[in-house]
């Protein structure tokens, strides 16, 4: 299953991207964190449903410096991604 999530608040500048590769990593999650124009960022990571509902409790959570305003979510079909990326 694939989760895409975007992310509003104060999420850029303050290690969030790498807090979420992190927990992504621990629990075998493949995807990416992208830094967005608007001040978002847009999280996508495929893996069991289970897995992606956890990683789902560290985006709401974030690291300490960040303020998480809300998380706006949308599942599909996994389609085979490999890792987890920062861009």
């Amino acid at each position: 299953m694939r989760l895409t999530a975007l992310v509003t608040g104060t999420v850029q500048g303050v290690g969030y991207r790498r807090y979420v590769q992190r927990h992504a990593r621990d629990l075998g999650l493949c995807g990416s964190a992208e830094n967005l124009l608007d001040g978002r960022v847009e999280v996508v990571a495929e893996g069991p449903p289970a897995d992606l509902e956890r990683l789902l409790h560290w985006l709401r959570r974030g690291p300490p410096h960040a303020r998480v305003r809300e998380v706006q979510t949308q599942y599909s079909e996994a389609t085979g991604l490999r890792d987890f990326y920062t861009y």
